[in-house]
């Protein structure tokens, strides 16, 4: 490697290294992470119809499990390995927030990854993410000294980022399905650019972060939360293998947008902030590792078998 950069123009070396320093990595990171979601809604929407979506909530039982596994075993999980394994205070804080935030914004592309069921995963994620904006304001503060949140703070991400492109999707395919079904290839390639944008500026941004998580037993603590998590809520998806493998990555996947509101408004040690990115960060990639090597030979449902 040395040998091959000692061959290259010097000036060229320079002008890489200004122009390295010039990137705003914070923005490319939010617009990233903005432009993977809405065309990640947008696909899902075009690939469905309201009816695929609200079907599998007409399933209560599946709809209390999966209620169960967000809101009350994952809580009780993390507070045990809490107790167990010793962790510095923002890690300690910034993994009890996530522990209480479900209903994460990247669910139906873990359900795309791991072929589980779309519709299912759509529907879960409405109905996780408000009750989180219920769950949160009231657990939170019996948990963590001083902590206020509102329910519409942790609702507004829902009906302002997330339902706008899902109903705009849902609304062509019901007007114009073969115009829908034609794009969607190109959506989702334009999805997969935005998730390594993100995911490779997240690394620029937080690699310093990451490094001091790596010496403490953080990761311990989320390989331990990976695996229960997922096999909580794969236990709890029923008898079909679509819906347990949603359920499943929902329930090892938190709600980033909302851990970050909580924490942002009530502290501010901005190792918190790092704790819960990075957090979120793994567990997608640990998530679509685990999917790239596990499920690839299945065939993506969108249907409540």
């Amino acid at each position: 490697m040395n040998e091959l950069l000692s061959h290259l123009n010097p000036n060229l070396l320079q002008q890489l290294d200004f122009y390295f320093h010039k990137i705003d990595f914070i923005f490319l990171n939010r617009l990233s992470f903005l432009l993977f979601i809405l065309v990640m809604l947008l696909a899902t929407g075009l690939s469905l119809t309201v009816p695929q979506i609200i079907e599998p909530l007409r399933n209560w039982r599946l709809v209390i499990r999966s209620l169960i596994a967000n809101l009350v075993i994952v809580p009780i999980l993390v507070l045990g390995i809490l107790h167990f394994i010793p962790v510095s205070e923002p890690i300690k804080i910034g993994f009890t927030i996530l522990a209480v935030a479900a209903g994460p914004p990247v669910l139906p592309k873990l359900a795309q990854m791991v072929n589980g069921n779309l519709a299912f995963a759509a529907g879960l994620m409405m109905v996780l993410m408000l009750a989180s904006a219920i769950f949160m304001p009231i657990v939170l503060p019996l948990v963590l000294d001083g902590v206020q949140i509102s329910p519409w703070q942790v609702a507004k991400p829902l009906f302002v980022s997330l339902l706008p492109p899902l109903a705009i999707g849902l609304l062509i395919r019901s007007r114009f399905e073969a115009i829908a079904i034609s794009v969607i290839p190109f959506l989702r390639r334009v999805n997969s650019f935005a998730l390594i944008l993100g995911l490779a500026s997240s690394l620029a941004l937080q690699f310093n972060s990451l490094i001091e998580l790596a010496k403490s037993d953080i990761v311990l603590a989320i390989a331990i939360f990976i695996i229960v998590a997922f096999a909580v809520g794969y236990l709890l998806g029923g008898p079909n293998l679509d819906t347990r493998l949603t359920l499943g990555v929902g329930t090892a996947q938190r709600n980033i947008a909302g851990a970050l509101i909580v924490a942002g408004t009530n502290f501010a040690d901005p190792a918190i902030i790092s704790v819960i990115v990075v957090t979120s960060l793994s567990l997608f990639v640990v998530i679509r590792l685990i999917a790239r090597q596990s499920f690839v030979k299945q065939t993506p449902s969108t249907e409540l078998s």
